[in-house]
């Protein structure tokens, strides 16, 4: 192991670093009319902390610092090319949504990217302590984002609900990890996992149970979700998009690092509370999410039940060969994950700006004046859904071949749990569709021609082409899932 430093390995966090200390400098020197300035800094650090990926997979290889407590391997950097293609989508429908409101820009950006380098030290860190401090860094600013409408009565609930909960589950997840330090005499994953198979001691299903809870705030499952539709559409549409995707991923990728590189040899003291989590969050999810009629509310049940599809590998992962299968389903799963639904919060946020309005009834008549937008709504919809040729349908693939490796009784419970599921989300997704295409508009709302800013055109392609294209040919996803499982 090296405990120096590696700069090579670490040049996309110092990238983001540097790029918030510019970011926040800039914008004391930046009048009002210069506010796409610091937007636009934002952006150009976020694809330059892409070029040492790109050079890091192209070298190939492991890079363990500090200790063990950082590794860089094709996993990593999967999932950091993930963070920052998120984070960059989101910036572009920020833009114009922040310029457009009375807000404070440049602290936008600043809490923005200081999220984003929270989920870059999550990607790499093999260590308890690096993760939760890497977690809180993710979670602290977008407490902030989600109030970011101070005027806005309904924003600061969010604030306060997501703020209270997220302290709970923090308090929660950190205790757990100290009794799992107490127990295994070590913080670094490495160090766990050969002990805590060996441990036969009821305090270790305490400890685990209680970091897992932390986690399952992190990504909204069930019965940890309270704080999700109230906050999802109390803050500002692009932070709930970017809290929707980016801000869930990272808590799946905590889980991953945790139940992957430490936990795994302990499947008794895990594998029951996520096939719990998992079967209620897509239960509860869909069927909440039918009874919606406001769509952002609507698109957060969705996540829930997402995030429990999500979960299904998990939870059947501790069953032999359906490690490495179970891993890759995760992976892929949120790669496409958030292409479709940062497209579809894209579509949101381009119609609320002509309707002023999120409710489901606002998108009757859309085919009909805006043909290219329902049609870009559709597709991320049934993406969502997982019908074919969209690339949810490769999502929900991989997460059903897990089920299906792992031929335990449990596993295949859990299977039809998922197929009843994504039946029932099927219904709330096709009815926005039937609102778009088949209802007329409503009496006196402007069917006019719709014209879009660049940023949020360019935003709604991005993900509409990862749609599109990985739904027609998923072997490239598929081989980054491959990649990241060390296949």
């Amino acid at each position: 192991m090296n405990p120096g430093w590696d700069f090579h390995a670490l040049a996309p966090i110092i990238v983001i670093t540097a790029t918030i200390v510019v970011v926040l400098v800039a914008d004391f020197f930046f009048e009002y009319r210069g506010r796409f300035r610091t937007s636009l800094l934002a952006s150009l650090g976020v694809l330059a902390a892409m070029v040492p990926i790109v050079t890091m997979a192209a070298d190939g290889g492991t890079r363990v610092l500090f200790g063990g407590a950082i590794v860089v391997d094709d996993y990593t950097l999967a999932l950091q090319g993930f963070f920052l293609a998120v984070t960059y989508v989101t910036l572009l429908l920020s833009v114009d949504y922040i310029g457009d409101g009375d807000y404070y820009q440049g602290e936008f950006y600043v809490l923005l990217l200081t999220s984003l380098l929270g989920m870059m030290v999550m990607a790499a860190a093999r260590d308890l302590i690096s993760i939760f401090v890497a977690l809180e860094t993710v979670s602290i600013p977008t407490f902030v984002l989600a109030g970011w409408r101070k005027h806005d009565r309904r924003s600061n609930e969010a604030a306060i609900k997501y703020y209270l909960i997220g302290v709970l589950s923090s308090a929660l997840m950190l205790y757990g990890m100290s009794l799992v330090f107490g127990l295994t005499g070590s913080t670094l994953l490495v160090g766990i996992k050969p002990v805590i198979g060996r441990i036969d001691e009821p305090l270790l299903i305490v400890a685990v149970f209680l970091t897992l809870a932390g986690f399952a705030f992190k990504v909204s499952a069930v019965p940890f979700h309270f704080w999700a539709p109230d906050t999802y559409e109390g803050a500002p549409t692009p932070v709930t998009a970017y809290l929707s995707v980016a801000s869930k991923a990272a808590g799946f990728v905590a889980l991953l690092n945790v139940v992957y590189f430490g936990f795994f040899d302990a499947p008794d003291t895990w594998q029951p509370v996520l096939w719990v989590l998992a079967a209620a969050s897509m239960l509860l999810g869909n069927l909440a999410a039918l009874r919606q009629t406001d769509i952002v509310r609507m698109l957060a049940y969705s996540s829930i039940a997402q995030g429990g599809f999500i979960l299904v590998p998990f939870a059947v992962a501790g069953s032999g060969d359906a490690r490495v299968s179970s891993f890759e389903a995760v992976v892929v799963y949120l790669l496409i994950y958030g292409a479709m639904n940062l497209g579809a919060f894209a579509v949101v946020i381009a119609l609320a700006r002509r309707t002023r309005s999120t409710e489901i009834s606002s998108y009757a008549g859309l085919g009909s004046y805006a043909p290219g937008l329902a049609l870009a709504m559709s597709m991320f919809l049934f993406s969502l859904a997982g019908i074919p040729p969209f690339a949810g349908w490769f999502a929900k693939f991989v997460m059903f071949r897990s089920v299906l490796d792992a031929t335990t009784p449990a596993a295949t419970v859990l299977g039809a749990i998922a197929a009843v599921s994504s039946v029932i989300a099927f219904f709330y997704y096709a009815r926005v569709a039937r609102e778009m295409w088949f209802h007329p508009a409503p009496d006196g709302a402007d069917t006019t021609p719709m014209r879009l800013p660049v940023a949020l055109d360019v935003a709604m392609v991005i993900c509409g082409v990862v749609v599109l294209v990985v739904g027609v040919y998923p072997q490239l996803f598929a081989r980054i899932g491959e990649l990241a499982a060390g296949g």
